[in-house]
């Protein structure tokens, strides 16, 4: 059966500029590789929450088969494999509540763990005996980037706050960039709509050095207490489990990112809002990444790049414009034809109940998808 999800991927797949720099949605399969540290003597009991956890990922969809190898070397050190038909169902997957519950019973025999994500492009071998051509699902070529790495975070305040947040988030000294030899952090945005706040980062080297380097930065290590009493989900920073899983449930992961290759002395970075109908995120998402890749390739577009993050409900579309969304307007985006599909994902009632501020931000038929209030955007000197 061909779902939409195929058919929108299908759709990517063959309209794909030399733009797109990264995306889920090219619809080949997805090797996920988890390293992981076991603390001395847990060995056993680490095996035994594997084999649990197993179980119930095997009836996940989009899940293939998975692999749990122990080192020769150094008995602590373990290493999980896991092959997806294509990175939107493990996406959804690892960013749920059931995933969060899943996983539970690892944390108390693990030290560290590192996932790496990668798209399959070519295999030795031909296609699977009985298997029909076409079907092998690899990625049709490799994707050019710009050694970036994007990522985001999400999180609410308490109605009421947001003015007090905002000024905190945007009053903040600016940390050490420089996280080793090989990893910076680049450039930081923070916008917020509502009581709705995003954090989009940028990082060269590794993502996950240069989060916990931040996290140990005094700077920011204040910022974030003085907005604990300001939000909705508690949390205590000072608990490492607790806090790890709030920056779970917070993170926000880009999906898709299109480039021109280009800078603009006007350019101007503004971030869109989009909330989803329950359970068509993903879906938006996707709409999202055919847009920009329809935009890209217009000759006349002004648009110079754009990352989509995407969790659950919530989407956000972080764009680079000559000019801005005030003075332009952008060819494909959206495309007249796809506003239809686009209401249809959209939580109308959300995006109707924020009445008079939707005059800042994109007309989508009726209604204006909300623009989000830039707090701060910070570019480390020589990133």
């Amino acid at each position: 059966m061909t779902t939409t999800s195929d058919r929108v991927s299908e759709s990517l797949m063959r309209e794909a500029s030399q733009g797109v720099a990264q995306s889920v949605f090219d619809g080949s399969r997805l090797r996920v590789v988890l390293l992981v540290d076991v603390y001395d003597g847990a060995q056993q009991q680490f095996l035994e929450a594997y084999e649990q956890l197993c179980n119930q990922v095997a009836s996940v969809p989009g899940h293939v088969s998975d692999q749990l190898c122990q080192s020769i070397e150094n008995p602590s050190q373990w290493l999980i494999t896991s092959e997806w038909e294509s990175a939107p169902p493990f996406l959804t997957w690892v960013n749920s509540e059931d995933h969060v519950r899943m996983v539970q019973p690892l944390h108390s025999c693990v030290r560290d763990t590192r996932s790496l994500r990668f798209h399959i492009v070519r295999e030795t071998g031909g296609p699977a005996a009985g298997s029909e051509p076409g079907t092998r699902r690899l990625q049709a070529s490799p994707r050019m980037g710009d050694g970036l790495v994007r990522h985001a975070l999400t999180f609410t305040v308490k109605p009421g706050s947001e003015k007090a947040v905002a000024e905190i988030l945007a009053g903040y000294a600016s940390p050490e960039s420089r996280v080793d030899d090989t990893t910076q952090l680049c450039r930081t945005s923070l916008f917020m709509h509502g009581n709705r706040v995003v954090r989009a980062i940028e990082v060269r080297g590794d993502l996950l050095a240069a989060l916990r380097h931040v996290a140990k930065q005094p700077e920011v290590r204040a910022v974030e207490e003085a907005i604990n009493p300001y939000l909705e989900q508690d949390r205590d920073l000072d608990d490492p489990e607790a806090a790890r899983l709030f920056f779970t449930r917070a993170a926000l992961p880009a999906v898709h990112h299109v480039t021109s290759g280009q800078d603009s002395a006007d350019a101007v970075r503004q971030a869109l809002y989009y909330p989803a109908r329950a359970g068509c995120g993903m879906r938006l998402a996707e709409l999202l990444a055919r847009q920009d890749v329809a935009a890209l390739d217009d000759p006349r577009t002004p648009l110079l790049r754009s990352t989509i993050f995407q969790r659950d409900e919530v989407v956000v579309r972080l764009m680079e414009v000559r000019g801005g969304l005030d003075n332009v307007a952008l060819p494909g985006l959206p495309d007249p034809g796809q506003a239809t599909e686009l209401m249809e994902l959209l939580d109308v009632e959300a995006l109707a109940g924020d009445g008079p501020t939707l005059v800042d931000g994109l007309p989508v038929g009726h209604l204006t998808v909300p623009r989000m209030a830039l707090v701060t955007d910070r570019r480390a000197p020589d990133a």
